[in-house]
């Protein structure tokens, strides 16, 4: 205590440090940003048509893919037309206004984007959307 100069550096530390927390709520923001894609892509490469017009479409529980060799997907599993069917008469139980997404492969027939339009409808659903790649 020479010259009344007292200097505490024993004393508690009071203030909060978030450089680390900010840190690692960065690290999981870049996760999830780099993971979403891959999560959000469909189960079958579908090559789809492009247009320049189209309006977007909310995310559907009825989502049917049409593969390039004729394979049916609903909700990224494979399925038939029968199981389409009733599946969508199931959904219509649950949620009347419900929305299919057909996801069709620009190569594929286009009768068989038909008969997966006419198990639907025939099922009860009155709205569907078939989606494109913008221009």
């Amino acid at each position: 205590m020479a010259g009344g100069n007292f200097n505490d550096d024993d004393g508690a530390i009071s203030e909060i440090n978030i450089v680390p927390f900010v840190d690692i709520i960065l690290v999981v923001l870049i996760i999830f940003m780099v993971t979403t894609p891959l999560i959000m892509k469909p189960s079958i490469n579908v090559n789809l048509p492009k247009s320049s017009s189209g309006d977007k479409t909310e995310a559907s529980k009825l989502s049917i893919g049409i593969a390039k060799d004729g394979t049916i997907n609903l909700n990224g599993q494979p399925t038939s037309l029968e199981e389409l069917t009733k599946y969508s008469q199931d959904m219509l139980t649950t949620q009347p206004d419900v929305q299919a997404i057909i996801s069709a492969d620009k190569d594929i027939a286009h009768g068989d984007v038909v008969s997966v339009i006419d198990a639907i409808k025939s099922a009860g659903v009155k709205k569907f959307a078939i989606t494109i790649d913008k221009k």
